[in-house]
């Protein structure tokens, strides 16, 4: 390895708002080898893989695209986007893809661009579980073939392999579908040699961008991997990379501190030294990487859960929060008897949850901040198999959730619905169903590349 690689990235997601210009500037005066950001998470849970479309707005990842694409052309480097349309699916890669091409075209860039699908069919997945190549992983999820045609997109999370096989074939932009993100930034330095657990380690502390320094709503943060170590350092005005900083991320989203599963391998950090080698750059060195026998990609897929609508009353009355327990276990008890009663269902047909919003909505039972609220909002979230059906129940509702009383009220009592109509149909709703690996031989196999010039002559 002649040369150490510095990896810049620009923040922890693109397309999640506007950050600071002052920290990527500063990064890109260092003069990067590459930019590579993630545009992808599980964190939103699953509708968004579910329904194959992207959380994040146009015109946020419009205006950061071209941030980044105006800072590739500068440099002459790379530009890896990854887990395009926040899951990765292909519609996420070809919106990510219609955009370059705006953008090329506006700013006259010629760019050669590869796109690397990550969907999955069915049949290969089907296919997989046949020949034996499909493990679980914790918590345990049964898979079968009528599990796998319900998804309604499944994807394979990628290693670095597909990426370096896209930048080997001149690639000036890659944009990826669904991809961990610790690949993205390990990419480039393992393609250039470098070591390879200090790359593997890198790309974990840099995943989320300046999140490994005291400034972690900064944006951008770089580091440099070299074949013994690499340097993380922090670009903010005022922002340090500490020892405690960088190796705290080793515990985001993590469950074990020292050890990293990704495609083909796992990153051990038990052995790694961090040391300051001033306020804003911190020193690592000793992590290793220690290959697998094979080669696994982690499955995500995500499916119909039903048919969803949501109705909400607000109580003030002191004497309903005082006794909101009893309120609410009367009101369930009204309500399922009348759905039974009026709409003829029975109780596995439909799913009805209520929420306390303002007392306990998110964290239930394991709620310890107990008090006395001022108001609460009380949420009946409805899901059954069928549209008609979630709308009859979200209307027979309403009635009970307005006026329903304690049993020695004396009068009508009357909540209030913050809305007009007091429902919404929420449409279908999706459930993550595979927590899945796929064994292949072949790195690349499980995706497809499609390559083509943007700005300049096809």
């Amino acid at each position: 390895m002649s040369n150490a690689v510095k990896v810049l990235v620009p923040s922890g997601s693109i397309g999640t708002g506007a950050r600071p210009q002052q920290p990527f500037d500063h990064g890109v005066s260092l003069k990067p080898d590459v930019i590579a950001v993630d545009a992808g998470s599980t964190d939103s849970g699953p509708h968004y893989l579910g329904s194959g479309t992207a959380k994040c707005s146009v015109g946020s990842l419009r205006a950061e695209l071209e941030q980044l694409m105006v800072a590739r052309h500068e440099l002459g480097v790379p530009l890896i986007v990854g887990s395009c349309g926040t899951c990765g699916s292909d519609m996420g890669v070809d919106l990510m893809r219609d955009i370059c091409r705006e953008l090329a075209e506006e700013l006259g860039h010629t760019v050669r661009v590869t796109c690397i699908y990550s969907e999955q069919s069915a049949a290969t997945v089907k296919t997989a579980l046949a020949e034996g190549r499909i493990a679980h992983l914790a918590p345990r999820m049964a898979i079968d073939d009528a599990l796998i045609d319900r998804c309604s997109h499944i994807v394979a999370a990628m290693g670095v392999e597909p990426i370096i096989h896209a930048l080997r074939e001149g690639a000036d932009i890659v944009l990826a579908g669904r991809a961990t993100d610790t690949a993205l930034m390990a990419a480039v330095p393992i393609m250039r040699g470098a070591h390879a657990g200090a790359a593997w380690h890198a790309g974990k502390i840099l995943e989320c961008g300046a999140f490994c320094t005291t400034k972690p709503a900064s944006g951008a943060v770089m580091a440099t991997i070299d074949d013994t170590g690499f340097t993380i350092h922090a670009l903010a005005s005022g922002a340090q990379a500490t020892p405690r900083t960088v190796l705290a991320h080793m515990l985001y989203e993590n469950a074990n501190p020292y050890v990293l599963t990704e495609p083909g391998g796992a990153l051990n950090v038990e052995t790694a030294r961090y040391a300051a080698i001033d306020e804003r750059n911190v020193r690592v060195e000793g992590s290793t990487w220690t290959p697998n026998e094979v080669y696994t990609v982690k499955l995500e897929g995500a499916a119909p859960a039903g048919f969803q609508g949501v109705s909400m009353c607000i109580i003030r009355s002191p004497d309903y929060i005082a006794r909101f327990d009893e309120w609410l276990t009367l009101l369930e008890a009204k309500v399922r008897g009348n759905i039974e009663a009026q709409l003829k269902l029975a109780p596995e047909s439909y799913d009805l949850q209520f929420r306390a919003i303002g007392r306990d909505a998110v964290l239930g039972d394991l709620e310890s901040r107990k008090g006395q609220p001022v108001e609460i909002g009380v949420m009946a979230v409805v899901t059954t198999p069928e549209a008609a059906r979630t709308r009859e129940i979200i209307k027979l509702l309403s009635p009970p959730m307005l006026h329903f009383p304690l049993p020695d009220d004396p009068v009508t009592a009357t909540h209030a619905f913050p809305l007009s109509p007091s429902s919404m149909d929420r449409g279908v709703v999706y459930e993550f169903v595979l927590n899945h690996v796929m064994v292949v031989t072949d790195p690349l196999a499980p995706f497809r590349f499609v390559s083509t010039t943007f700005g300049g002559l096809q």
